[in-house]
């Protein structure tokens, strides 16, 4: 089993136990000067139904789930075990001298349900195992202790769990829990901007804090220089003179500063750039800023061998998202997932389009969900599927607060509420209650089938067969496919227990059947109204030796030159379609 690990600053986390793993600024578009990263080694201790369970070790290294190698632990513990975990904070001394200061606790992400404990005392609870969530914790002394103490249990199935299962082995993979992105404190004036959205099209970007007390100036940094823009009730129109288009060839950002006049101070970015649905060649196509456009995408797990569900620093996602443009790739379909703000921000700046998923909840069906579509029943009604009204809140619940989240991150263009089937249900009325809260993206509403006509797109997954391409009054878009299976020797999570679709002999063998599929199947439906496609899968995860390169990260199997030409005939047919 390999568990390289990959190094923060060149050293080896494992070798030097004084590093602080993910300690730049979690918050792109809401950065503060003053805040404090609290991850590192914390104390750690488990209680499985009021008993201590010996977890082999007392402390733990926060953000890494104790199921990964980086945690310092490697172990899933019980379902609904109680994992304690606590650290001494004491806060800058320079912050203890502005009386009028607030102090939030920030928790990025946490498995499923938190509870947080100052001095013993609890502040606040959380539950959902991929939102952000935070305490006003002003009050407290310079030093203190925090607790956070989490649960989850994959045997209940309402809260999203996406791809997790006990029993790993083929698509699904090693559970994990407890935090699993970073923890941080941020010193903010008495009035301060809690969030904040933006949207923006060709030439307007609409910045809004979300309270109407707030008034201040905002100052963007564009092509010719700085221009200043009034923020009145909380809310902005900004309007660059002679607009530069955000795409993944020109990854423009315009970055600002926004001050209330409170004193509060934030720094933050935008794009200008919108996608949207054309008429060319006689067919509707997806078009990014006005003009057709062919995405080029892989499916991206988000999985790691060292860090499973969260990589040893922010520098890993950046070495993924050049190692697809290398390939030529201009999307990456982030798969039932929602990662951390940094994976967006690397996508902004490096230029690379995101296909948003949401993460499902609800049971999985191999019947249902796998042999009865690929045999081709893929007409399903699915208001009558996953029935449970409890589980559906949450469904939707979670689809909200993942939009408030991610909505204003620039390189997210396109949602996917449903997979395959998995926890689907009423995917009409979900596309309205998505649309609803975001009409400025493209929306899948079932990626695979079961599809009931009501998404922006035709949505098509093809394994182990030609694609048989069909017109559609829609877009179509080949969500999955590919998936050819090629091992390489010494980069194999557990050897002799591979998963793939078609396995490769030889790196020649698999660069042929590649290039097979998008010259054959898919560059000659580009002008018929296939607007992209989505090559299973970016890197190899546990048992799925079907990605481009290994989990490990240590081999790329494809030849760039290759899988460039392959690029720029699409990029081209997509122009002329």
């Amino acid at each position: 089993m390999d568990h390289t690990l990959y190094t923060e600053n060149g050293i080896k986390l494992r070798e030097d136990q004084t590093i602080i793993p993910w300690n730049e600024h979690p918050r792109p578009l809401l950065a503060r000067d003053r805040w404090l990263c609290l991850n590192g080694w914390w104390e750690f201790s488990v209680q499985d139904k009021g008993m201590p369970v010996d977890a082999g070790t007392d402390r733990i290294r926060v953000p890494f789930p104790p199921e990964s190698a980086l945690s310092g632990i490697r172990r899933h513990f019980p379902e609904g075990a109680v994992l304690r975990y606590r650290r001494e904070v004491t806060l800058p001394r320079e912050w203890g001298t502005d009386p009028s200061r607030h102090l939030i606790l920030h928790i990025d992400a946490a498995d499923q349900h938190a509870a947080v404990y100052i001095d013993g005392r609890e502040i606040g609870r959380h539950d959902g195992g991929y939102e952000h969530f935070s305490f006003d914790i002003t009050g407290v002394g310079e030093h203190f202790a925090l607790t956070v103490e989490t649960t989850d249990d994959l045997r209940d199935l309402r809260e999203p769990y996406g791809k997790q299962t006990m029993r790993r082995g083929g698509m699904w993979y090693t559970p994990f829990s407890g935090i699993w992105q970073s923890v941080w404190l941020e010193c903010v004036p008495e009035t301060y901007v809690e969030r904040i959205t933006v949207r923006t099209d060709l030439h307007i970007a609409v910045i809004d804090t979300g309270d109407c007390r707030h008034q201040g100036e905002i100052s963007v940094e564009g092509p010719r220089g700085s221009e200043r823009f009034a923020l009145r009730d909380g809310h902005a129109e900004v309007r660059p003179s002679e607009p530069r288009l955000w795409s993944p060839e020109d990854p423009y950002l315009y970055h600002f500063t926004l001050k209330l006049d409170s004193g509060d101070e934030i720094s933050s970015y935008f794009a200008l750039r919108t996608i949207g649905i054309e008429v060319s060649g006689g067919v509707r196509r997806l078009s990014l800023n006005g003009r057709p456009y062919f995405f080029h995408a892989l499916l991206d797990q988000g999985y790691w061998s060292d860090g499973l569900c969260t990589p040893a620093g922010p520098a890993s996602y950046e070495e993924d998202i050049r190692t697809a443009k290398l390939l030529g790739f201009n999307t990456l379909r982030k798969h039932i997932r929602v990662e951390p703000d940094l994976f967006y921000h690397a996508c902004d700046r490096l230029g690379m389009v995101v296909f948003q998923d949401m993460v499902n909840n609800g049971d999985y069906s191999f019947l249902r969900d796998t042999i009865l579509p690929n045999l081709g029943f893929v007409r399903r009604d699915d208001r009558r599927l996953h029935r449970d009204p409890e589980t559906r809140a949450r469904f939707l619940l979670r689809m909200d607060q993942t939009v408030a989240q991610l909505g204003s991150f620039p390189s997210i263009l396109y949602w996917t509420i449903f997979n395959e089937g998995w926890g689907q249900f009423d995917s009409a009325a979900a596309y309205d209650h998505l649309h609803a809260l975001d009409d400025t993206r493209i929306i899948d509403a079932a990626s695979g089938w079961y599809d009931q006509g009501a998404g922006d797109v035709t949505s098509i997954h093809v394994y182990n067969h030609p694609y048989r391409f069909e017109p559609s009054s829609q877009p179509v878009v080949l969500s999955e496919c590919g998936g050819y299976s090629r091992v390489t020797e010494g980069h194999v999570f557990a050897s002799g227990k591979t998963y793939g679709y078609g396995a490769m002999k030889s790196d020649e063998a698999l660069i042929a059947r590649i290039e097979r599929l998008y010259r054959r199947e898919i560059l000659p439906r580009i002008p018929r109204g296939l607007s992209g496609s989505v090559y299973t899968q970016l890197s190899d995860v546990e048992d799925e030796v079907n990605g481009v390169v290994t989990y490990d990260r240590r081999v790329v199997k494809l030849p760039a030159e290759r899988m460039q030409r392959l690029a720029e005939e699409m990029s081209l047919r997509g122009e002329k379609a």
